[in-house]
Order: C-alpha cells, then sequence, then structure tokens
C-alpha cells in the first residue's frame, strides 16, 4: 500500500510539473490571448522571393505572417498553383468588429480585399504579403483546399521581378569596394592628409549607398518607367 501511495504521488509530481511547463510557454508567449486566424491564398505564378515567416502587412502595418508554401497540381485548369497558408492576428486591428474575418470573412471579399506580392527587401530580393482593398479587381478563387477559408490574390505582375532586376547592383558594389579600399588606406596611412581624404571617401561612399537605397524604396516607380538614378538624387 505504501509502494502504491508513492507511486501515485510521483505521478502526481510529474504531472503538475508537466502542466506547470505547459502553462509556462502558453502564457509566456501570449498565444492563449491572440486572436488568429489562418487562411489559404493561391498564386499561379513564380513566389521567387516568398518564404515562410514572411510578413502579411496591410497598408504598410504587419497583421500576420506566412506560415506555409506548397506546390499543387490544379486538376480543373491543368496547371501548377501554389497555395501560400497565412496566420493573421485579427488583435492587432484595434476596435475591430467581433465578427471581423472568419466565419465573415466573405464580406471583406465583397468589399475588395485582395493580396498581392510586395517587394520587401530590395536588395535581397525578399517579398511579403500586402493586403488592401481593390474593389475593381476581381475576386478569383479556386476552393480546392476546404481545410482554410480562401482569400483572392491578385495575379502576380511581371514588374515586381523587373525592379529587383534592374537594381544597380554593380553601382553598389562600386561603392562598397570604393569603401573596403578607404579603410585599407585608413589602417595604412601615415599622414593626416591621407587620412582626412580616406575618411571623405568613406563618407561619400556611405551616403551614396544610402540614398541610393532610400531612392529605391520609396521611388520603385522609377524602375519601372525607365528612369535613370544619379547618386546625386
Amino acid at each position: 500500500m505504501r509502494k502504491a501511495n508513492k507511486t501515485v504521488i510521483g505521478a502526481f509530481v510529474v504531472g503538475a510539473v508537466a502542466l506547470l511547463i505547459i502553462a509556462i510557454t502558453v502564457f509566456g508567449s501570449g498565444a492563449l490571448f491572440k486572436q488568429s486566424d489562418k487562411y489559404v491564398l493561391f498564386f499561379d505564378g513564380s513566389v521567387k522571393g516568398l518564404s515562410e515567416g514572411a510578413p502579411v502587412i496591410f497598408r504598410g502595418v504587419k497583421v500576420g505572417n506566412v506560415t506555409d508554401i506548397k506546390l499543387l497540381y490544379n486538376e480543373k485548369e491543368k496547371n501548377v498553383l501554389i497555395p501560400v497558408v497565412i496566420d493573421v492576428e485579427l488583435s492587432m486591428v484595434k476596435g475591430v468588429p467581433d465578427k471581423l474575418g472568419y466565419p465573415d470573412y466573405k464580406q471583406l471579399i465583397a468589399e475588395g480585399l485582395r493580396a498581392k506580392l510586395e517587394i520587401q527587401n530590395f536588395i535581397t530580393g525578399q517579398l511579403m504579403l500586402g493586403f488592401d482593398f481593390y474593389p475593381d479587381k476581381p475576386a478569383k478563387t479556386y476552393d480546392i483546399i476546404s481545410k482554410y477559408p480562401e482569400l483572392p490574390a491578385l495575379p502576380i505582375s511581371p514588374d515586381i521581378f523587373d525592379v529587383m532586376n534592374e537594381i544597380p547592383v554593380k553601382e553598389i558594389a562600386d561603392d562598397l569596394e570604393q569603401t573596403v579600399n578607404g579603410l585599407n588606406r585608413l589602417v595604412n596611412s601615415e599622414g593626416v592628409a591621407e587620412l582626412e581624404k580616406t575618411l571623405r571617401e568613406v563618407s561619400q561612399a556611405a551616403r551614396s549607398t544610402r540614398l541610393l537605397t532610400e531612392y529605391l524604396e520609396q521611388h520603385p516607380e522609377a524602375l519601372l518607367k525607365g528612369k535613370t538614378i544619379s547618386k546625386g538624387e
């Protein structure tokens, strides 16, 4: 009887510890209080640059993440689709109605809610998913995966890849090379004049790279229209 009691007590202690660990994990991460929904979107072209964990934004504000990207053969249209699963945290939208999202998400679609690929980082070519209202754009859905409610995505524009392909990588590399050369001279220089010259070159190269990056982020349409970006802009 005494051995049995020890076994029961031991099992109780182990169970209590396990529950404590689970509670710390759940409450510590705040997952219990997150109001989130999973949705699926379909793309019929390349999503190169989009990866799991990529942000999902609405008008520039992050509201979720990409959680899964797969390939799926579409028997109906005889082509390959790319289903992208996203997890959207509705609590990110302050004052949101209780019924916003699933199961009443179709009202948002009727009002023009669409997703599209957007450039997250011009240098690395990373993409993200951006949502906004485009009531003039058709809401194409496929109804292939029933596990998640489906949100419509706009067709992939080839311009998004043209922008990344037209980034002046050579100019950026030249600026970085000048910076490295300047640092080498800085380390090996002995005169004050050479030191001042090197510092000016380093500052100029850094400023050129910064201006170029800021310009690309603020005016991506300049590349799409074939404009030439000068370092002085």
